[in-house]
Parts: C-alpha cells; structure tokens; sequence
C-alpha cells in the first residue's frame, strides 16, 4: 500500500478497526525459507492488548503455519469492492478521456505473528470467538454447549495464534479523485447494479472523506 495514492490513505484507527470487525476473515502472509505462505482465518481484534492491539485467531495443529512461527506477518482485510465502469462518469461526454477502474477498501495489519499453545488460553479465545459472533442471535451458542470431553478434544486440535499489531495501513479507494458530478455518477451506476456489494460501495463513494 506504500505506493497508493495518497488521498486513498486511511489513518483513523475507529475507521480501520470497524472495517476489521465488520470483515474479519483475513489474508494472513507470512515469509519463510523465500516462499509466502498464506492462510485465510477469521481474526478477532482486541485493541486493548499492546499499542496497536492484538489480532487473535487459531488454526488447525494441522496447518504448516504455526510451526513457522514467531514471524513477521501481514495480516489483509477486505472490505466493499466493484468495478466503476467510465460510462458512469458525466466528465465523459467532455473530451472521452476516461477508463475503467475498480474501487476497493482494505486494511493491512503488520506485525509479530506467535503461536500460543497454552489449554486455558485457547479455551477463553474460543469463548471469546464464539461470543464475538454468536452475541446478535436470539439464542446465542456457547462453547459450554457442547460436551466437555469433545471440546478437550478440539482444543488438542488447534493452536492459537496472536499478532501484535505493530503498524495498520487503511486504503479506501472511492473515487475522491472525481469531480461531485462523477462521484455522484458512480453512485448512481452503481445502485443500478441491483447487487449489495455494489450497494455497499455506493455508502463509501457517497460518504465525503
């Protein structure tokens, strides 16, 4: 994200946690031995824990990842994303001088990536987890649902994973570079669309930055 544009940039922690909230299966990339290994798990943000916070997570005792570790990783989250066709741009009919481009949101996390083995803990990440996305339904699952000796048992199955956020990076591409006139043409074109991505990069192109 180094060579983005500038205006694209995104600094505001609340706006960069609550995409990471919102989208929390991440592209984690570590290096080793001069090959990238990537892995795409479902991270929670404790943003209490270190300067940065702390993004936590497991993987199954089976993946290649975690022996690996402790490593340098970079963890990649994905918001609203859609194609912006020239079409939509009024400045069009002026001179043609127009060309498609893709609008995106995203934020990178950079930091320390651990593996953490330790029963109790993994058992609190787990109830953690499934309180973090169990917290809105009418009859929330709890870990204490399931039988105990099954549970032990998953838990000899996975390793638990923790990066200590050392720098965040934001990009949100929508289309600050336009005219209002263009801005609001692409709001249009891409309401048109009918699909909720589309939709959701319609709030993002609508919302002055």
């Amino acid at each position: 994200m180094a060579n983005a544009n500038r205006q694209f940039h995104v600094t505001e922690a609340a706006t960069l946690h609550a995409l990471v909230r919102a989208q929390p299966l991440a592209t984690l990339v570590v290096a080793q031995g001069g090959a990238l290994h990537a892995n795409h798990i479902p991270l929670y943000l404790d943003p209490a824990r270190g300067p940065h916070g702390t993004l936590i997570g497991h993987v199954a005792r089976a993946n290649g990842l975690w022996p690996l570790l402790p490593q340098t990783a970079v963890a990649v989250f994905h918001g609203p994303q859609a194609y912006v066709s020239p079409s939509w741009y009024p400045s069009k009919a002026v001179d043609g001088k127009q060309v498609p481009t893709w609008n995106y949101a995203a934020v990178h996390a950079h930091g320390t990536l651990a593996a953490m083995d330790d029963p109790a803990r993994l058992r609190s990440l787990l109830h953690t987890l499934s309180e973090q996305h169990e917290a809105h339904r009418p009859a929330p699952w709890r870990i204490d649902d399931a039988p105990p000796d099954y549970i032990d048992k998953l838990l000899r199955a996975i390793v638990g994973i923790e990066l200590a956020v050392e720098r965040w990076e934001g990009i949100w591409k929508v289309s600050q570079n336009r005219t209002d006139a263009d801005r609001a043409g692409v709001v249009q074109g891409l309401l048109a669309e009918g699909t909720p991505a589309a939709a959701d990069m319609a709030v993002l192109v609508g919302v002055p930055r």
